[in-house]
């Protein structure tokens, strides 16, 4: 699943439309969810999505537009959740569009874990961020706490005991995208150190 309804407000303009090495954000997460091993995609849009879907090439992905993304990544994360109910997913990974420094072998590290049970993201040093992978016994209870800006972070909190850590920061960057200097500069903040304390 990749959450992509933002509108980039500290950036200055949605995520998903950025282009970084000749390619959209939004295009260049959905392709490293597929080409690390997800089935099917799930694009989550919300900002912008008009353009989005007008401008980017998204191949075989469900792309699906929340209505209440103002309110916060929650509801994006709610919304994923509610389109992979209807398939046989038995896990999901979740990616944020904004972090281009993630890789489908950080993804793939993570979708060998995959099972109803599971709870795993990734490690980057002393660092924990995305991917994160949800097996779906957790959905039920992740949605259930997936409210404003916050995502499944306050379940992974509560469940710290099952989350298994996996190491991925010699295959990829944790970093995000968070301002036009860290477009031009590459990724900046390192989301999953806490600076902004959001978790997908």
């Amino acid at each position: 699943m990749v959450l992509a309804a933002g509108a980039g407000r500290r950036y200055g303009r949605p995520k998903a439309l950025v282009e970084r090495d000749g390619q959209l954000l939004v295009e260049r997460a959905s392709a490293t969810a597929r080409d690390g091993g997800c089935r099917p995609v799930v694009t989550v849009l919300g900002a912008a999505a008009p353009a989005v879907r007008a401008r980017a090439d998204l191949g075989a992905a469900i792309v699906i537009d929340n209505p209440g993304w103002a309110t916060g990544m929650g509801s994006s994360l709610r919304a994923g959740l509610a389109a992979l109910w209807a398939t046989e997913a038995v896990a999901v990974i979740v990616l944020l569009v904004d972090m281009p420094g993630v890789t489908p072998e950080a993804v793939r590290r993570l979708t060998v874990l995959a099972s109803p049970d599971a709870l795993a993201m990734a490690g980057y040093g002393s660092h924990r961020g995305h991917p994160v992978l949800l097996g779906r016994a957790h959905w039920a209870d992740v949605a259930a706490l997936a409210v404003g800006d916050v995502g499944a972070r306050p379940y992974l909190r509560d469940r710290a005991a099952d989350l298994r850590v996996v190491p991925c920061g010699d295959i990829a960057s944790g970093a995000d995208l968070d301002t036009d200097q860290d477009k031009e500069n590459g990724p900046g903040t390192d989301r999953a150190s806490g600076h902004r304390g959001r978790h997908a």
